[in-house]
């Protein structure tokens, strides 16, 4: 049963809570998610109707004989284990710490919960009466994303400080010493707070700009509008084109002095995740420009075109030495723009496409090769399309048919020597033995076709290990045509092989989630606290992935294109949950995330670069980093209740 009897706050002292009760929740919870992106006057909204409830070590806050919902929970200190019944071996397991709320579906959807919650030791929570969580939800922004999108928050709060941190090792690398008076080198479109919509729309289009600023009757900038807030502030609430644009601009708006230097404007807009700042004079503080994004990423010297470019004119591997070097370092400077992790990684694992093809092109050259008959393949992360910024070979080469073995040895050695190349360029040759450069790895079409029929069909431990890295393959450079048939064949074969998918699911689940019993982050008893996001991470949901995708004889090779087509029923295959599958994805995502974020980081010589330091992470991204790994835990769970019995 539910606790009895909650002590209200306002017990304390008359019909409401005194004051200082109210400063000190205040204080405490705006050290947390959502409540410091909250308004002042709409957390103290929620901390003026709060009870305050003390419960035991092992009591009972709430479960399903209690009906529906009433209340959120909010705790303020201890640890809150909700547990649910598994049709796994074990029941799932949820910890809720100082900060986070609970239940908010059951809550939302005016229903029973579906665990049992009980306090792990000594906790005391705040409960929040379902009114009023709904009555701040409809003035409060924040509080209403954390309850419909709470991951999804956490994941952007986490991207923007990302951003931030890596917006300054960027600078490093780029000339944005600029004065902000050279980039403001037309004056800026501004109005007056009373103007009518109409009027500053009109202005926007007749001068082909992206913003208006409003300005005060003494030239200060009060606000802006941006064609970035038009679709959420005047086209979906239908706002009148006769309302004054001080309703909807943005304000206040951020400035700097025409003094201040491209970098600080970066920095600022990373910090604060806005796009545009105001320039004003040192004196008067009247405004004479504006800077966007746009223009701060038009000083960088890299750009995407110019590594393709570079890449494409290389004529040697000295070139292409350095072009890797800027591959490297355009990841960075992306990383400080804000741009996502699977976008990131597609990029990466483009360009280095780009410089492996030109290898390609120009040592089968060397060797006097038709590069007509062969394709240069990628395997593991390159083949998925999903390369971080530290990351080794795993490629092959795939020939014609009729190559005889004095043929096929002049690849070999092609490829060795593509190998050594792209060793030169910054990525390592595989200790597994998984290049180009071995005999075992440079085959014919159809010897690659047998080796992929015996693994399946024999299922050996080398199969398994072959199928973790070889089933993932794409053709890069080359006669590409002369892959589809292994691709065709992984994609049919496997399928219809239940016993080598059920060996692939036992191979999945060796490596669990790194989660307590409790649901808390598990990273080693040795006192470091470090969490290996490759291995303990997204190999999670690459293995899972690729299982699922080959049961149900899904041809695409990307972790995140196997995830989302698991929701379309395949081959008599019920789809699985909507909700499950982007909750899997977005958990990818972030790791994927987290490891650029590391790996962007100076490392000492031979340090693991997937390695993360738990305990210096940031409230958000433990949060998030913990969320991830249970929905590992929860994906783990299907694979074991759909394949490995």
């Amino acid at each position: 049963m539910s606790h009895p009897d909650p002590t209200p706050a306002a017990a304390v002292a008359g019909t409401t809570p005194a004051a200082s009760l109210i400063d000190n929740l205040d204080t405490e919870f705006t050290r947390h998610v959502p409540f410091a992106q909250m308004a002042p006057a709409h957390r103290r909204q929620l901390w003026a109707h709060a009870a305050l409830a003390y419960y035991a070590p092992g009591e009972t806050l709430i479960d399903p004989a209690g009906g529906p919902v009433q209340q959120l929970f909010l705790v303020r200190s201890g640890v809150v284990v909700g547990e649910r019944p598994s049709d796994a071996a074990q029941p799932e397991r949820v910890e809720h710490e100082a900060g986070e709320c609970f239940p908010v579906d059951a809550l939302l959807g005016g229903c029973a919960v579906t665990a049992t919650y009980r306090a792990q030791g000594d906790v005391f929570c705040l409960l929040l009466p379902g009114a009023v969580v709904q009555d701040v939800a409809a003035v409060s922004t924040p509080w209403a994303d954390h309850l419909h999108r709470r991951v999804l928050q956490l994941l952007e709060l986490s991207r923007q400080a990302l951003q931030a941190h890596f917006a300054g090792q960027a600078l490093a690398e780029q000339s944005l010493d600029t004065p902000l008076a050279q980039l403001a080198t037309r004056s800026p479109l501004a109005v007056a707070p009373a103007t009518p919509l109409a009027d500053a729309l009109r202005a926007m289009h007749e001068r082909r700009v992206g913003s208006v600023l409003v300005a005060d009757g003494a030239g200060h900038a009060v606000g802006i509008l941006t064609r970035h807030d038009l679709l959420d502030r005047v086209v979906l609430p239908a706002t009148p084109l006769a309302t004054p644009i001080e309703q909807v601009m943005s304000a206040p708006l951020l400035t700097l002095t025409e003094n201040h230097r491209a970098h600080d404007a970066a920095l600022l807009m990373a910090a604060h995740g806005v796009r545009h700042v105001a320039i004003t004079d040192t004196e008067g503080g009247r405004l004479v420009g504006v800077v966007s994004e746009r223009d701060l990423f038009a000083l960088q010297r890299l750009s995407l075109r110019q590594l393709a470019g570079a890449i494409r004119g290389a004529d040697g591997v000295a070139p292409l030495r350095a072009a890797a070097a800027d591959i490297r370092s355009f990841a960075r400077q992306l990383l400080a723009q804000g741009v996502r992790g699977p976008q990131l990684t597609a990029l990466i694992s483009d360009l280095n496409d780009r410089l492996a093809a030109r290898l390609f092109e120009l040592f089968t050259r060397s060797h006097g090769l038709d590069p007509a008959r062969g394709a240069w393949l990628a395997f593991g992360s390159e083949g998925r399309g999903e390369q971080t910024i530290a990351t080794d070979q795993d490629n092959g080469l795939v020939l014609a048919a009729d190559c005889d073995d004095v043929e096929r040895e002049r690849w070999r050695a092609m490829g060795a020597a593509v190998n050594q190349a792209l060793d030169d360029c910054g990525y390592p040759l595989c200790k597994g033995g998984v290049m180009a450069g071995n005999a075992a790895c440079c085959l014919t079409g159809p010897q690659w076709q047998q080796r992929f029929e015996q693994w399946i069909d024999q299922g050996a431990p080398e199969a398994l290990l072959a199928a973790s890295i070889f089933f993932d393959l794409r053709p890069v450079a080359g006669e590409v045509s002369l892959a589809a048939p292994l691709s065709r064949l992984i994609t049919t074969r496997c399928a219809a092989v239940p016993r080598f998918i059920k060996q692939l699911a036992d191979n999945a689940l060796r490596h669990r989630a790194p989660l307590t019993w409790l649901g808390s982050i598990d990273a080693g008893g040795d006192g470091h606290q470090r969490l290996d996001l490759k291995l303990q991470g997204t190999a999670l949901f690459v293995e899972a992935a690729r299982l699922m995708a080959l049961a149900r004889g899904v041809a695409a090779t990307g972790t995140r294109q196997r995830l989302l087509a698991l929701s379309a029923t395949t081959d008599g295959i019920p789809g699985v949950p909507d909700d499950e599958v982007q909750a899997w994805v977005a958990a990818f995502d972030y790791l994927q995330m987290l490891r650029l974020g590391v790996q962007a980081r100076p490392l000492p010589d031979g340090a693991n670069p997937n390695l993360c330091d738990v305990a210096a992470l940031n409230a958000i991204d433990r949060r998030v980093l913990r969320e991830s790994l249970r929905a590992a835990h929860h994906l783990q769970q299907r694979v074991e209740l759909d394949h490995a019995r």
